[in-house]
């Protein structure tokens, strides 16, 4: 199926300590994160706040334990902030990322983002670009992922994301359209199309040929239905279990992974299913996910 030696499996570090919810794993040390990563047979991370911020420390820590960055998430302010002050933030992570080893940086534009507001509803809030904003957003994403390749050896991959300007199937498209495939690759992840009503294997089917990272998440029906019924935040939604590993969701993932392999998808797979860790240990979860992907992938 997948091809061993181009395909790695990761885990991101959001299910031990959440970085827009301090509190929620709070008690998570960086050390028994990434200890219980390795434990639970993974070899790939991206970059939690409790991480070390100079390389050469994460790297030793990371070493020991056989593990590696492979992305870290970048928050873009395209059509709120010049482009010269984005480049600068943008350049300087792209430094870290390219002392890491790592070949991945997942930008998302959270500009007007409702993800991280605690008491605005994620469904029917979110904020639509103006065409004006679009050609901003769409030109300034084509630059920034010229910069990452050409003067890193980056691949910048765009995350959709429950709450920001890029969410649905419509947005996904036109923001695919309108950006230049050589320079800005697709993040594609399975929970946050599933949230908000878009098919996640229809998706992989579309644009896999630009997929360069992907995160594997699931999510509770039942709580999701609950966040849209109730007009809940994302954050409650995360905090009442919205997302949870593949496997323990509702997400068919067996056709995805085969869309992924048939297209001899390279790079990282990464479980990313932000919970309350005193609900829902990491370690058990990261372990639960590890053997379900192992059993449909043979990875």
């Amino acid at each position: 199926m997948f091809d061993k030696k181009k395909v790695k499996l990761g885990i991101a570090p959001i299910a031990w300590t959440n970085d827009d919810m301090p509190d929620l794993g709070a008690e998570n040390t960086f050390e028994q994160c990434v200890s219980e990563m390795a434990l639970a047979g993974y070899t790939g991370s991206e970059v939690g706040n409790k991480y070390p911020k100079n390389p050469k420390v994460l790297k030793k820590a990371l070493d020991l334990r056989g593990m590696e960055i492979c992305n870290q998430w970048f928050s873009c302010f395209l059509i709120t902030k010049p482009f010269k002050e984005v480049e600068k933030a943008f350049r300087k992570q792209c430094t870290f990322l390219k002392a890491m080893g790592a070949k991945i940086i997942g930008a998302s534009e959270q500009s007007h983002s409702v993800q991280g507001q605690l008491k605005t509803p994620v469904f029917g809030h979110k904020y639509k670009m103006n065409d004006k904003e679009w050609k901003v957003f769409c030109e300034g994403m084509n630059k920034l992922g010229k910069i990452a390749l050409e003067d890193y050896g980056i691949h910048l991959t765009y995350h959709h994301h429950m709450g920001t300007v890029i969410q649905d199937e419509a947005e996904v498209d036109r923001f695919m359209k309108n950006t230049n495939p050589k320079y800005v690759s697709l993040l594609f992840d399975t929970g946050h199309f599933a949230y908000c009503g878009v098919d996640p294997l229809k998706m992989v089917k579309k644009y896999v040929k630009r997929i360069k990272h992907v995160h594997l998440k699931d999510i509770r029906p039942n709580i999701v239905k609950e966040v849209k019924a109730k007009k809940l935040s994302f954050l409650d939604g995360v905090r009442k279990g919205a997302f949870t590993v593949p496997g323990d969701g509702c997400i068919n993932f067996t056709p995805i992974f085969k869309v992924l392999a048939d297209n001899h998808y390279q790079g990282y797979m990464l479980v990313e299913a932000e919970q309350d860790p005193a609900k829902a240990n990491p370690l058990e979860y990261a372990i639960k996910a590890r053997k379900f992907i192992r059993a449909k992938t043979g990875l």
